[in-house]
């Protein structure tokens, strides 16, 4: 599936699309027959982003036992396509050395405050620029799944709670499957450090890659560090809400909502190339030192390419 070029359009007609709607409420009309009326007016991908809202809100849908849905990724493709291509501007490079077919595991550093701006986009440019795109499944902190309407979304994006059994059994049905290793220390960090690589724990993911057998794609995110500029925290509010943190940023709290508006910043991606672990057998999950070794190499991978990614962005903000 690839999407349609140019998020600003979608986004005109989408706003075309509300002010139809609005009329024919203001003439009399009940809003579901409003909504239907604007319909055919709509660009195909937006209609049939509409259409299976609309089925949705019908109660006709399914989901897997994860609780993805593809019908409802599909149905949000359009906000994510205005993200990736106008308000981040993302570059994509190496797209084609994630596997076409088959599990693998993709290890990437960790950015953005809490919630998972960076898989959205690494799920975009898989979505958008590889010859044969697939639904990633990613991991994400326990956290983010006990907030209302936020956990039913990131589920049917693809988002699954971050445990060793979940990737496991994912890889195990030959999913692509995104880890953070860095977890809440990479989102944490503060301005000053940014792009440089926390320590990655103590390799579990290598462990679940060679207990499955899953070649392992470092990937480079660039751009998601500005999008929530973090100078300070909020011991309270984190406390009062249950969350890891919650950040002082140069727009939150000082804007009220608007300052939860993340940044747009310029964003580069590299998937950088497979390392194949074929020549392991699952029992190599037990070898700490294998496991360290290859976990150091995947650290020391993302992190070289963060740099030279960001040479090659250039200005965040330009």
């Amino acid at each position: 599936m690839s999407g349609p070029q140019g998020g600003a359009p979608t986004a005109a007609a989408l706003a075309d699309f509300l002010r139809e709607v609005r009329a024919g409420i203001e003439a009399g009309l009940d809003p579901v027959a409003a909504a239907r009326g604007a319909i055919p007016r709509l660009p195909a991908r937006l209609r049939n982003a509409v259409e299976a809202l609309a089925r949705r809100w019908r109660g006709e849908y399914r989901e897997d036992k994860w609780g993805f849905d593809e019908d409802f990724a599909e149905a949000a493709f359009p906000l994510f396509e205005f993200l990736y291509e106008v308000w981040w501007r993302v570059d994509a490079v190496g797209v084609r050395n994630v596997p076409a077919h088959g599990r693998a595991l993709l290890v990437a550093n960790h950015a953005g405050s809490i919630f998972p701006f960076d898989a959205s986009m690494m799920t975009m440019a898989l979505m958008k620029e590889h010859p044969l795109p697939r639904w990633p499944r990613f991991m994400v902190l326990d956290w983010a799944f006990s907030l209302p309407f936020v956990s039913t979304f990131m589920r049917r994006v693809g988002g699954v709670p971050a445990a060793p059994q979940n990737a496991l059994a994912l890889l195990a049905e030959d999913e692509l499957v995104m880890v953070f290793p860095e977890g809440v220390k990479g989102t944490r960090k503060p301005f000053s450090e940014r792009y440089r690589l926390q320590r990655f724990g103590r390799g579990g993911f290598v462990e679940v890659a060679l207990r499955t057998g899953a070649p392992i794609v470092p990937v480079a995110v660039v751009g998601s560090e500005e999008i929530y500029p973090k100078v300070g925290e909020l011991d309270v509010a984190a406390r009062l809400t249950g969350a890891p943190f919650v950040p002082v940023t140069p727009t939150f709290p000082w804007l009220g909502a608007l300052g939860l508006i993340p940044l747009p910043s310029k964003w580069r991606i590299e998937f950088c190339e497979p390392i194949d672990l074929s020549e392991h057998g699952p029992e190599a999950a037990h070898d700490r030192g294998l496991v360290f070794d290859i976990s150091e190499r995947v650290r020391e991978t993302i992190q070289e390419r963060l740099y030279a990614n960001l040479v090659a962005r250039g200005a965040p903000f330009v």
